[in-house]
């Protein structure tokens, strides 16, 4: 597909739904992909967010890649926080202890993270995140961390052929979100994020179809 394709179904989802395309981020994800990768198939269209979900894979590529915008986007194990600094946004705050993990080596190192809250909105149980009627609760004690903000909410909708049959997964976060007063939501990638963008994703995590040719 590649990037220019991706931008281009972005903003006709977005147009679909009465949105502007600079409402939307895409994020690039670069897990498993060369820096030679990265910079063909995504820097060289432009400056967008990279996001990884190893830390021991993002590293590397931090020290390698300057002016890059890094995203934390996989799961997340509360030894693993103190890497967290470099990343602009974790999307993966799967539950109050994690974020009060991070809140707490945050506030001794003397920054602020910002993050958004996992939620699992299709209850599935190889999936981490705060179930729905779990979340005012997850919401209020996350805001109370004052070394953390929270920005938004991230989903992934159960893997399927046919987008339209997670649609109201993606419908359910943003009326979460809207709930709650967050801004962000990070939810749809390669398979879904047209419409994930036509129910109000303002982040969608891509990789797969950036790095295909054709």
């Amino acid at each position: 597909m590649g990037l220019p394709e991706v931008l281009e179904r972005i903003a006709r989802a977005a147009a679909r739904a009465g949105r502007s395309a600079d409402s939307v981020r895409l994020v690039a994800v670069t897990k498993g992909r060369t820096l030679e990768e990265i910079q063909r198939c995504v820097l060289a269209y432009g400056n967008f967010p990279l996001g990884e979900s190893r830390v021991q894979e993002a590293r590397p590529k931090m020290e390698a890649l300057s002016g890059v915008e890094w995203h934390f986007i996989g799961p997340l194990q509360r030894n693993k926080v103190k890497f967290m600094r470099p990343f602009a946004l974790v999307h993966s705050i799967d539950s109050v202890r994690l974020a009060q993990a991070l809140a707490r080596r945050a506030a001794r190192e003397g920054w602020r993270a910002r993050v958004l809250l996992q939620v699992n909105v299709a209850r599935e149980p190889q999936k981490h995140g705060v179930f729905v009627e779990e979340l005012a609760d997850a919401v209020a004690r996350v805001r109370e961390l004052e070394a953390l903000e929270l920005v938004g909410l991230m989903t992934m909708a159960p893997y399927t052929e046919r987008p339209e049959e997670v649609r109201w997964v993606f419908r359910e976060l943003s009326r979460l979100a809207d709930r709650y007063n967050l801004a962000e939501r990070s939810m749809g990638m390669t398979g879904d994020f047209e419409v994930a963008v036509e129910e109000g994703a303002t982040l969608v995590r891509v990789g797969r179809a950036l790095f295909e040719e054709g």
